[in-house]
C-alpha cells in the first residue's frame, strides 16, 4: 500500500515538473542574467496575457517559407529602379563592390538579429518587436524614445511612399493612352490610397502570406522586364551614347559617392526584422535563416540584373529610375518611346501591384501599435469592441499618409533623409550592438571587431548620408509646389 502511494506521488511530482517546464517554454518569463545583458522581470507573458497588438497582429503561425515571402516583400521593391542611377555616382567598380558588400553586410546583420531573437526565445522570453529587443537589451528609454519612433518613421514613411509610387505608375499609364487627359497626379495617389486603406484592414501580418508570395513573383517578373528592356535598348539602333565616367565637380562627385552608398544601403533596408520573425510558429530556431536565404536569392537575381543591365545600357546618363531612360525627348520636345507601349503598360502594372503588397507589409508595425493602444486583448479579435477602433485607426492613418503623399511629390528626397537617420541605424548598427551586448564576445575575437567595425562605419555613414540628403532636399526645394503634378 505504501509502495503504491509512493508511486502515485512520484507520478504527480513528475507531471508537475513537466507542466512547469511546458509553461516556461510557452511563456515569456525572463530572469536576471547580467552576463547576457538581460533586464530583470518577473512578468509572465503567456499568449493570453499579450497586449492586443502582439496577440492580434503579430500572430505566430507562419512557416520559414512564409517568412521568406515577408522578407522579400519588405526589401525588394520598386526602389531597385534607382540602382542604375546609383552606379552613375559610384562607377562600375564602386557600384558593384558596394552592391555586393551591402548585401553581405545586411545578410549578416539580419542573421545576427535572428540569432539574438532565437537566444531570448530559448530562454523563455520571445521578443516580438524591435522595441521589445531594445527594452530588454538596452533599457526602456531606448525603446520608448529612440527605437520606437525610428521604426514608426520608417513604416509610416513607407506607407506615404506607397500611394505616391503607385499614383505615379497609374498616371504614367494614363498618360500613355490619354496624353491630353486632365487628371492630376494627386487624384491617382488618392485612388491608390483607397486600395491601401482596404489592404490595411487585413487582420494580421500572417494573413499577408499569400499576398507576399504574389508580390515576390511580381518583383521577379518586372525585374526581368527591366533587364530585358535595358539589353534591348542597349543593342538597338536608338541606343544612346554611353559614357561611364562619374560626372560633376569634385564636390559633386564626393557628395555623389555618399548619395550612391545611401541609395544602395536603403535598397537592402527592412527595419522590421523582429516583427517578421514574430510571425514564425514556434520553435523558431533556424527558420529565419532559411527565410533569409529565400529572400537573398531573389535579391541576387533582381538587384544585379537590373543594376548592371541598366548602367551598361545608359551609362552615366541613367535617370533617377531606369524606366525614364526608356523614353527619349526629341529635339522638338516630343516624347519618343524606345520600347513598345505594351511594355510600359505591363511593367507599370506589375510595379503598381507589387507596391500594394510592400505597403501592406509596412502597415503591420503601425497597425500593431494602434492595436496595442486602442485594442482590448481580453475581448475577441473580431468583437465590436476591437473591430471599430481597428477600422477607424487604420483608415485614419492611411488617409493621413495619402494626404502627405499628394502634398509632397518629392517625398523621395525626404525618404533618403529618413533612410540615413533611421534605416541605417536599425539595420546596420543596432544588430551589431544587440549581439555584442547579448553574447559578449571576447574583445580578442574576430566577431567582436567585425561588429564594431560595421557599427562604427555605419555611424559615420549616418552623418555623411544625412548631410548629403539635406543638401539634395535644399537643391530640389526650389522646384517644390504643393500638390505638384510632376511624376518625374
Amino acid at each position: 500500500m505504501n509502495y503504491n502511494n509512493i508511486s502515485i506521488t512520484e507520478k504527480l511530482n513528475q507531471e508537475e515538473i513537466n507542466m512547469g517546464t511546458a509553461a516556461q517554454s510557452s511563456s515569456e518569463i525572463y530572469t536576471s542574467d547580467s552576463e547576457k545583458g538581460f533586464a530583470v522581470s518577473n512578468h509572465s507573458s503567456t499568449s493570453s496575457e499579450l497586449d492586443a497588438g502582439a496577440k492580434f497582429v503579430l500572430v505566430s503561425r507562419g512557416s520559414w517559407l512564409h517568412c521568406g515571402y515577408h522578407l522579400t516583400t519588405s526589401i525588394v521593391g520598386p526602389v531597385i529602379l534607382t540602382l542604375p542611377f546609383s552606379f552613375t555616382l559610384l562607377g562600375w567598380f564602386g557600384g558593384i563592390i558596394w552592391l555586393v558588400l551591402a548585401g553581405v553586410i545586411t545578410f549578416y546583420s539580419y542573421n545576427l538579429l535572428s540569432i539574438v531573437l532565437e537566444h531570448h526565445a530559448q530562454l523563455g522570453r520571445r521578443q516580438l518587436r524591435f522595441r521589445d529587443m531594445a527594452r530588454d537589451i538596452l533599457g526602456p528609454k531606448w525603446a520608448k524614445y529612440y527605437i520606437g519612433p525610428l521604426q514608426f518613421i520608417i513604416c509610416f514613411g513607407t506607407v506615404i511612399g506607397g500611394p505616391l509610387v503607385g499614383g505615379k505608375s497609374l498616371k504614367f499609364i494614363y498618360g500613355l493612352y490619354h496624353p491630353e487627359g486632365s487628371m492630376k497626379l494627386y487624384q491617382f495617389i488618392i485612388i491608390c490610397g483607397v486600395v491601401t486603406m482596404l489592404l490595411a484592414q487585413l487582420p494580421s501580418f500572417h494573413s499577408l502570406r499569400h499576398i507576399n508570395l504574389i508580390s515576390l513573383i511580381l518583383c521577379v517578373t518586372y525585374s526581368t522586364c527591366l533587364t530585358v528592356g535595358s539589353i534591348y535598348v542597349g543593342h538597338s539602333k536608338n541606343a544612346p551614347p554611353r559614357h561611364y565616367s562619374v560626372k560633376g565637380s569634385d564636390a559633386d562627385k564626393l557628395f555623389g559617392v555618399f548619395n550612391g552608398i545611401s541609395i544602395i544601403a536603403t535598397t537592402y533596408a527592412s527595419g522590421i526584422i523582429p516583427e517578421i520573425q514574430a510571425t514564425l510558429a514556434p520553435p523558431v530556431k533556424g527558420k529565419m535563416f532559411k527565410g533569409l536565404c529565400v529572400c537573398y536569392s531573389v535579391i541576387v537575381a533582381t538587384y544585379f540584373s537590373v543594376a548592371i543591365s541598366g548602367y551598361w545600357a545608359f551609362g552615366n546618363a541613367a535617370g533617377a529610375t531606369v524606366l525614364s531612360n526608356y523614353i527619349e525627348v526629341t529635339k522638338l520636345g516630343e516624347l519618343k518611346l524606345l520600347l513598345p507601349k505594351w511594355f510600359f503598360l505591363m511593367t507599370n502594372i506589375l510595379i503598381l501591384l507589387q507596391v500594394f503588397g510592400l505597403t501592406a507589409v509596412y502597415l503591420q508595425p503601425t497597425n500593431e501599435l494602434f492595436e496595442t493602444i486602442f485594442g482590448d486583448p481580453k475581448k475577441e479579435q473580431f468583437s465590436m469592441r476591437n473591430v471599430i477602433p481597428r477600422i477607424l485607426s487604420r483608415s485614419i492613418s492611411v488617409a493621413a499618409a495619402t494626404v502627405f503623399a499628394a502634398m509632397l511629390p518629392f517625398f523621395a528626397d525626404i525618404m533618403a533623409l529618413f533612410g540615413a537617420f533611421a534605416f541605417i541605424p536599425l539595420d546596420f548598427i543596432l544588430p551589431m550592438v544587440f549581439y555584442n551586448i547579448t553574447f559578449k564576445p571576447s574583445k580578442q575575437s574576430i566577431i567582436f571587431w567585425l561588429n564594431t567595425l560595421i557599427g562604427g562605419g555605419s555611424s559615420i555613414l549616418v552623418v555623411i548620408g544625412g548631410i548629403a540628403a539635406i543638401r539634395q532636399i535644399a537643391l530640389d526645394a526650389k522646384n517644390y509646389s504643393l500638390f505638384s503634378d510632376s511624376y518625374s
